[in-house]
């Protein structure tokens, strides 16, 4: 596996020691708990010092291959799954920061964990700095004041922006702090961060990993010392992957590398159509050489992406006749999946923040996310046209 590609990896990693009877296909293993005759095997497997399972909050064979497999894709020594994405934030968060820690980040994180951000955090008495997401020395100088962790996303969500993940790896080592980027959004297939010199990789594994909206599912990667100690916390607090969630992620990892690559290939021919709509005020998505984080998005990821965002004149109004018109496209709170979907940031990414949260996040009231499926591109361009043209005039002439 060590000098297999990307899509060989995404097929084959992790999952030759699960498999039984036989099977071609890593089984869904619903037992709860696992039995032992031999009382100190049973001992030994229990406090960790023999492979094996005992119960399933804590270890399912099934989860492991699944954990396994990003594992393997992020190049990491460790990694340990949870019921959903923010289950993977929160916990992680929570397994570092105790009161009076500082964390560092940026304003333009999802909104679940905006929320962990400016609210349940200074709760607990963590003190959270929310810097301008591109402005390095704005962060640089942040960080150089002391926090315990650095928090980055890149590509963001749902505006696309990007951080130079190396340049500020080496703000953080100065100060000892660890660094955890979200890499939602990229998948591995286009970034590893952990390859960059960040130490943990965060993944809402119900997005692109799985890539059909069937299955919830969260992860993190990195050194074994660290996702160990994400582990205990995840298995004390219970956000267990369920068993057959794990199935349909490792099922879906199958086609991870194809399906990027169209998802790539997709949202740059959509974002490079849209900027030529006169409807469309602006257009958020690294592949344009007109972004703000082009050239170090070049630097760092080997593709840009399956999504992208735009603002269109009129605002929500005109939202609200647009979205309705496209038929190739499901109007729903997710991203990453075969199909395209669609949706305002409002009731998606950061539904959960107020309008003027959301203002001051920099994320206008009409600002559409749009996730490119695999469908042909042609389809989409077309079904794009067909509803910008049946745009009421008095909504985008104003």
């Amino acid at each position: 596996m060590k000098n297999s590609r990307m899509s060989t990896r995404s097929i084959w990693a992790g999952e030759r020691d699960y498999l039984a009877f036989g099977a071609t296909q890593v089984p869904v293993v619903h037992s709860v708990s696992f039995g032992y005759d031999d009382m100190d095997e049973w001992f030994e497997v229990a406090i960790g010092n023999k492979e094996g399972h005992i119960y399933g909050r804590n270890t399912n064979p099934t989860v492991q291959a699944f954990e396994d497999k990003i594992r393997i894709l992020e190049g990491a020594e460790a990694a340990t799954s949870f019921s959903t994405g923010m289950a993977a934030i929160s916990n992680t968060l929570s397994t570092f920061l105790v009161p009076g820690d500082r964390i560092v980040s940026i304003k333009d994180t999802y909104g679940g964990t905006n929320k962990i951000f400016s609210e349940f955090l200074p709760k607990n008495n963590v003190n959270v700095v929310l810097c301008e997401t591109g402005n390095h020395e704005e962060i640089e100088k942040e960080v150089a004041k002391g926090c315990k962790i650095l928090y980055l996303e890149t590509p963001t969500n749902p505006t696309v922006k990007i951080t130079d993940i190396k340049r500020m790896v080496k703000a953080a080592k100065t100060v000892g702090a660890l660094v955890i980027v979200d890499n939602t959004f990229a998948t591995p297939i286009n970034q590893n961060p952990l390859t960059l010199g960040a130490d943990l990789v965060i993944h809402s594994a119900t997005k692109f990993l799985g890539g059909h909206a069937d299955a919830l599912g969260g992860a993190v990667c990195g050194p074994k010392e660290l996702v160990e100690t994400i582990y205990h916390y995840r298995e004390i607090n219970g956000a267990t992957l369920d068993p057959m969630a794990a199935y349909l992620l490792l099922r879906g990892m199958k086609t991870l590398k194809l399906r990027i690559d169209k998802q790539n290939e997709n949202a740059l021919a959509v974002a490079r159509y849209l900027k030529s709509v006169p409807e469309v005020e602006d257009v958020f998505y690294p592949g344009l050489e007109a972004h703000r984080g082009h050239d170090i998005a070049k630097q760092q990821m080997r593709g840009f992406g399956g999504m992208l965002s735009f603002s269109v004149k009129g605002g929500m109004e005109t939202v609200r006749h647009l979205l309705p018109k496209l038929h190739f496209a499901n109007r729903a709170a997710n991203l990453g999946a075969v199909e395209t979907i669609v949706g305002p940031a409002r009731t998606t990414s950061h539904v959960e923040c107020t309008p003027e949260e959301r203002k001051a996040l920099g994320i206008p009231e009409g600002l559409v996310r749009y996730s490119a499926g695999i469908e042909d591109i042609e389809d989409l361009i077309e079904d794009l046209e067909q509803a910008f043209v049946s745009l009421p005039k008095h909504l985008v002439n104003n």
